[in-house]
């Protein structure tokens, strides 16, 4: 038989009915529903006096929608239309684009306000509470929250307003955001011009303070902050110091730990050079074993009295060393000793300085984050205008939290730990039919889809949160 006979006698048209092409797309559009989270934004973006003919809250569900199943540009939003047998009517991407144009700086206030209350409902929803975060094999005190924030670069290929060059060589933005290691939401982001600060302290301030509003009040106690050598400012330590109230009230203050990138200046240079060998031990790799060629020491009371004066009381040095890996671009003190050195501060008093060093190298997976946001939605700034680029981060914040809301209360195992593109492959865009009868309207998943089962859980999942009254 040829191999081209499987499309004898195909016919293509383009009269279908009653076709759901992104049927799972309709399990997040849902979870915005049940969680809360469409009524508390229409209500935050409600108008006195006006009534738009689509709901602004629902049309920034429906934007978060659509990015999470792969859309790049506001007029990707036609991809809910063509689905208005099940989802009613979905907003124009003229519609849309207006609707980002109404948001002030005000009513963005009022939208993370509407999402913190939402992200508490959700996080009492979660079976098993909390998830911990996890380091070198191990897993944190289940009521820490651990929240990292770094910056990324988004490049730009046309002119965008406030689009700048990058210390990259490249053009475009350089948002930065906070990301919980523990449920893998996006707490908070700000856009910021190509050419802002990587270790600019106002920036790391101001979003770490919007993210620590996002986290529910009860789960504030007892936070852990971790940022790369862009966050070790004098400033934003001073600031997080601050924050440290259990410090000062005993044990019913609230708790900040940090972990941040120290620089390796000279005066440090100079501390590594006192360690004697013995006292180095060795580091411990994601699952908790040694790992080989690298080393750890704390150098905190080798540093100048002049520097340990400049810091907090409580901060800690700690250095890492180990054996660069070809190509590595080393200093000349490096190139001398054979090492690699890495520093970085933490207020943390107890446990091994092994551990702790593993438990900020975990602050790597703040990159797997970004690369997630980017393939929805932070990859790509739909506008030329800076106040609708601005509005877009929220909608990608708002996907992201969806996508880890559907993580955490209705995947089943099989698709929990999928990245977005396969679960756009597996779940979010397989097709379905519907139908209607007895008053009702049944989505019908095709029942040869090796995943079909998992998506009918899902959905099932979904539908099982009470509706907010």
């Amino acid at each position: 038989m040829k191999s081209t006979a499987w499309s004898a006698g195909l016919v293509v048209s383009g009269d279908g009915t009653g076709v759901v092409a992104h049927a799972g797309s309709v399990a997040v559009r849902m979870l915005a529903d049940r969680t809360g989270l469409t009524a508390a934004l229409s209500g935050a973006l409600a108008r006195r006096g006006f009534t738009p003919g689509h709901d602004r809250g629902r049309v920034l569900v429906d934007l978060a929608t659509m990015v999470t199943a792969g859309g790049e540009a506001i007029a990707d939003i036609d991809t809910l239309r063509h689905q208005q047998g099940v989802l009613g009517s979905v907003a124009s991407p003229p519609t849309a684009w207006r609707a980002l144009d109404e948001l002030t700086p005000a009513s963005l206030k009022r939208v993370a306000t509407a999402k913190a209350k939402t992200r508490a409902r959700v996080w009492d929803l979660i079976r098993g509470g909390v998830p911990a975060s996890k380091v070198a094999g191990t897993v944190l005190p289940a009521d820490v929250i651990v929240l990292d924030v770094d910056a990324t670069i988004v490049p730009v290929h046309s002119e965008k307003e406030n689009a700048a060059a990058t210390f990259k060589r490249t053009f475009g933005y350089h948002p930065l955001a906070v990301w919980c290691d523990n449920t893998q939401e996006l707490l908070a982001g700000v856009l910021r011009p190509g050419n802002a600060g990587s270790n600019t302290a106002a920036d790391h301030i101001a979003v770490l303070g919007e993210a620590i509003g996002q986290v529910p009040a009860e789960h504030r106690r007892n936070l852990l902050v971790r940022a790369d050598g862009a966050g070790a400012s004098h400033d934003l330590v001073d600031w997080l110091t601050g924050l440290n109230t259990a410090r000062k009230h005993g044990r019913r203050g609230r708790a900040v730990e940090y972990s941040v990138g120290f620089a390796v200046t000279e005066a440090v240079r100079d501390a590594i050079n006192l360690v004697p060998k013995k006292v180095w031990s060795v580091a411990l790799d994601a699952d908790g074993d040694v790992r080989e060629h690298a080393d750890v020491v704390e150098i905190t009371g080798l540093l100048p009295a002049t520097i340990r004066e400049a810091w907090p009381d409580d901060m800690r040095v700690i250095v890492r060393r180990e054996h660069p890996h070809p190509g590595a671009q080393l200093s000349l003190f490096e190139a001398e000793h054979g090492w690699r050195y890495q520093a970085f501060a933490t207020n943390t008093t107890t446990g091994q300085v092994a551990f702790l060093e593993a438990r900020h190298r975990a602050h790597a997976r703040v990159e797997d984050r970004i690369r997630v946001a980017k393939d929805m939605g932070l990859g790509r700034f739909p506008s030329r205008e800076y106040a609708i680029n601005d509005a877009w981060l929220t909608v990608v914040a708002i996907a992201a939290d969806l996508t880890a809301w559907l993580r955490l209360l209705a995947l089943p195992d099989r698709l929990v730990a999928c990245e977005p593109k396969a679960l756009r492959y597996r779940f979010l865009h397989v097709p379905a039919r519907l139908t209607t009868g007895a008053r009702r309207r049944h989505l019908r998943l095709p029942a040869s889809w090796p995943w079909v089962s998992d998506a009918v859980t899902t959905f099932a999942n979904v539908m099982a949160i009470p509706l907010r009254t």
